[in-house]
């Protein structure tokens, strides 16, 4: 089956006036029809970039982008118009995402009338309501009439998913969409877009740097975990929450807190050898995770960029571990959660 979204070997520059950095280096990344993915990591790890890069908002520097195994940088015409309407995203920022001046009425029924989906305003407006109803803001007519304002940010959260859903797209980029939003809510956004990819088939990427909220959502799906512009882990979730294979992957799902805070407390940790993130303008040589790896040997993880290869079901990229050909979670004694 052809991917629907896929990376080859992408690389995102920025130049600042520092010098270049790399934001991503190297992805290749595949995203088939219908399925439920996160990309993981601390800040600063690229998976914005990344997101960015799949819904086509910005180009790559080197590599190329791919929706149903076209380039989308050099399609041309209705390839290309097809595209922007398949892949759509979601903002992280529910009060900065939405226009202010204009009605939730106005906000959606712009992009169905532009595009030509549907004639006519009353057309519009039943069609803006069916969506509202799909994000669960119900009654619908309630929220038509009304300013971003007069929202909570979980409501606007949810009308920037209708948005997204306007065009009847494909997939969803969600960018961090339920970080700025009450811990109380964001299960229910998460389930919002998880009844979007049961109901509708949408296939959606969350990008989160929480992997707790990644183990909720991709259930059943994958994980792939970035670090520093690189995919150093991907697999299914069990896999990874179950049994890390990289050391910055146990590292991650060590740090979710339990809900019996005895256990939060109690259970170990992977022992980092420091907590300071390389500046993106002098990464280290090797692994750049090599200088706070519990792992590292010298002479290979500082010398040699580790490939991204398969182990235990997932792919990863550490020396030792698939030299070991064991889980980093297991070789660092960390239990599963």
């Amino acid at each position: 089956m052809t991917a629907l979204l896929a990376l080859e070997n992408v690389s995102r520059d920025f130049r600042t006036p520092g010098g270049t950095i790399v934001a991503v280096r190297d992805v290749a990344l595949d995203v088939a029809p219908g399925e439920a993915l996160c990309l993981v990591g601390e800040s600063g790890c690229g998976k914005t970039t990344t997101g960015r890069l799949l819904a086509g908002i910005i180009r790559p520097t080197r590599g190329r982008v791919l929706f149903e195994g076209h380039d989308v940088w050099t399609a041309r015409g209705s390839q290309r118009g097809r595209f922007r309407r398949s892949v759509q995203l979601v903002h992280q920022d529910p009060y900065a995402s939405l226009n202010p001046v204009r009605t939730i009425r106005q906000t959606l029924t712009a992009p169905l009338l532009h595009h030509g989906i549907v004639r006519g305003g009353r057309a519009a407006e039943q069609r803006a309501a069916e969506l509202l109803e799909l994000v669960d803001l119900e009654p619908a007519d309630q929220f038509l009439p009304k300013y971003p304002h007069q929202l909570s940010g979980g409501q606007r959260q949810r009308v920037s998913i209708a948005r997204a859903l306007t065009v009847g797209p494909r997939a969803i980029v969600a960018d961090e969409a339920v970080s700025m939003v009450d811990v109380s809510i964001r299960l229910a956004l998460l389930d919002v877009l998880l009844g979007l990819r049961e109901r509708l088939g949408v296939t959606v990427v969350l990008i989160t740097h929480d992997l707790a909220v990644a183990r909720y959502f991709a259930r059943g799906g994958r994980i792939a975990v970035m670090y520093l512009g690189r995919v150093v882990e991907i697999g299914p979730t069990e896999a990874i929450v179950g049994a890390a294979g990289h050391p910055y992957s146990a590292a991650l799902v060590s740090a979710i807190p339990e809900a019996d805070p005895e256990v939060t407390r109690t259970k170990r940790r992977v022992p980092l050898r420091g907590g300071e993130i390389p500046s993106l303008l002098d990464l280290p040589p090797g692994c750049v995770f090599h200088p706070r790896c519990p792992l590292a040997e010298v002479g290979l993880c500082d010398v040699r960029v580790p490939d991204l290869l398969p182990l235990g079901g997932r792919a990863v990229a550490c020396h030792v571990a698939v030299r070991e050909g064991r889980p980093a979670a297991e070789l660092l004694q960390v239990g599963s959660v």
